[in-house]
């Protein structure tokens, strides 16, 4: 093992060019809430030929976030579920579900929304211009305007929170069968950018550039239908742990006081 690598950066160093398969430094943190969709969820999906049924299942216990949990010895909150948007998690689901409640703070929050409105809806991207810095609720009712919205609610409760944004991996197989549809992935990941440069606190993990592309073999050995299987929840897990691994590393500075989020008060004095 190349022991230096945990203490060093190298510039040329990728996200994904040295695994963390114990948490590498993603185990700094002790909660973090998944905000996302069903591939937040471990959500499996069956289907029986024979009566045409199709099935969807959330078992969030098999999510990549409960298996990233496992592996760094944090608490993962899945603040998900499946065909979830950011303009339903605001409207209605967040306060169904009390996701709100500042009793149920983290110390970052991993944001995976996206794919629904990109891929399977009639998308309305917006501009940085729908965010309201002083008034979240009002933001315009696009996706970058609830997107920006959930992350504005989440600092307001933990105003020390890191947020780390998750952009949709290349998946040429069974979702971007068009050209359109993957300009709409580039279009989200390169909003996500943006959000990530207007908000403090904020990273990344572009896995749309850095990931592995999901082509047909990748579907055959890790997808079960259009959604994940175990073995693709747990190595996305890895995927995860790792590239927040390399964001600790490369930008320590940036995460000396995690143990200090929601105990400021243990600052003051």
């Amino acid at each position: 093992m190349n022991f230096h690598l945990r203490y060093t950066a190298p510039a040329e160093e990728k996200p994904l060019d040295n695994y963390a398969p114990d948490g590498g430094f993603a185990s700094i943190f002790r909660t973090v809430a998944f905000v996302g969709d069903s591939l937040s969820s471990g959500e499996f999906e069956t289907y029986n030929p024979q009566k045409d049924l199709r099935r969807y299942c959330d078992m969030y216990e098999y999510s990549w976030g409960q298996y990233a949990a496992r592996m760094a010895g944090f608490t993962a909150y899945n603040f998900s579920r499946g065909g979830m948007t950011a303009a339903e998690y605001c409207e209605s689901f967040a306060t169904m579900m009390d996701l709100w409640n500042p009793d149920r703070k983290a110390q970052a929050y991993v944001i995976a929304l996206g794919v629904n409105e990109m891929i399977y809806s009639r998308p309305n991207l917006g501009e940085m211009s729908d965010i309201d810095p002083e008034n979240p609720a009002n933001n315009k009712k696009t996706f970058t305007g609830y997107y920006a919205r959930i992350i504005q609610q989440y600092k307001a409760i933990q105003p020390n929170a890191k947020f780390f944004l998750i952009t949709i991996p290349r998946q040429p197989f069974l979702f971007e069968t068009t050209p359109a549809k993957t300009a709409l992935v580039d279009a989200h990941a390169a909003r996500l950018h943006e959000l990530a440069a207007y908000f403090d606190n904020t990273y990344v993990l572009d896995f749309r550039a850095y990931g592995p592309v999901q082509d047909e073999e990748f579907t055959r050995r890790f997808y079960m239908e259009s959604h994940m299987n175990a073995l693709g929840y747990r190595l996305f897990a890895e995927h995860f742990c790792s590239y927040l691994d390399y964001l600790v590393r490369h930008n320590p500075e940036d995460f000396t006081m995690v143990p200090f989020i929601g105990k400021e008060e243990l600052l003051e004095g």
